[in-house]
């Protein structure tokens, strides 16, 4: 049986087969992942940007080698070429999905993969793919048990569409950007407070924008401490059009890359 409660008014629900409990979201992803007790998680990026399909085998595999069931895949980051039209999003979350579902990955029919979706401005790949995913494992020690919350731009989730609803629509000026980015550092703490952490949990916080954030940079994140870990900034676009700024953050115990035979992004 899967165990349902809410948090400040998000519904957080316990994938048991994977060892993970995650934030309800909207059908292609959850809003984030923490490991429940005695299990951990670990984020393995690939050291290049693997094509969907064969990323899924990888992933598979990787979970095979250490022991760990498929179930126990609880969070990815994933690059596409270029930003996509409401409609591709909504066609490509199609397919992702069923993978999903081929996996028996859903739980009650509900999507628990936390995800972000970005798009490379410069020298993306030639088809979406795998960059990173993270994974529950066992751990027999006190060890800080780790979360992801997904990648969030500035629009609500669950709307008709995202074009109407997005903060500052078209506005990229310091004053527009600033809004964004507090709208979704809110969205950020939502999240992690739904799971049990905060900002000094974080091991990792990214950002996803192709314009300036230094003028906001201090004020809406050093001082809110978003940036207790240091910021990475991609030179990326979020994965709809007309959406500017996206972040996501975790605080997980161990990272690795997992070093790829083939370069798929030319």
């Amino acid at each position: 049986m899967n165990i349902v409660w809410g948090t400040d008014l998000m519904e957080v629900r316990k994938h048991l087969a994977g060892g993970y409990q995650f934030i309800k979201g909207v059908f292609p992803y959850s809003a984030g992942v923490a490991a429940e007790p005695g299990l951990t998680i670990e984020r393995a990026r690939f050291s290049s940007v693997i094509p969907m399909e064969e990323g899924f085998h990888r992933i598979a595999a990787h979970l095979a080698s250490i022991g760990r069931p498929l179930a126990a895949f609880c969070a990815c980051e994933l690059r596409s070429p270029e930003p996509f039209t409401e409609e591709g999003f909504r066609e490509f979350n199609r397919s992702y999905g069923a993978v999903l579902k081929e996996w028996d990955i859903f739980v009650d029919g509900i999507n628990p993969i936390a995800r972000s979706n970005v798009a490379p401005e410069l020298d993306p790949s030639a088809v979406p793919g795998f960059f990173a995913f993270s994974y529950t494992v066992p751990t027999t020690t006190d060890e800080f048990p780790g979360f992801v919350v997904a990648g969030c731009g500035e629009v609500p989730e669950g709307k008709d569409n995202y074009r109407d609803n997005i903060v500052r629509l078209g506005d990229v000026s310091p004053d527009g950007l600033r809004e964004k980015a507090r709208w979704v550092l809110g969205e950020q703490e939502r999240r992690m407070q739904a799971l049990g952490f905060g900002w000094a949990d974080v091991t990792a916080t990214q950002l996803y924008t192709i314009y300036d954030p230094h003028p906001f940079l201090a004020k809406e994140l050093v001082e809110r401490g978003a940036m207790r870990a240091g910021l990475t900034w991609h030179f990326c676009r979020p994965p709809v059009k007309d959406i500017d700024f996206e972040m996501d953050s975790r605080g997980v115990s161990r990272e690795l890359v997992i070093n790829t035979a083939r370069h798929y992004n030319t």
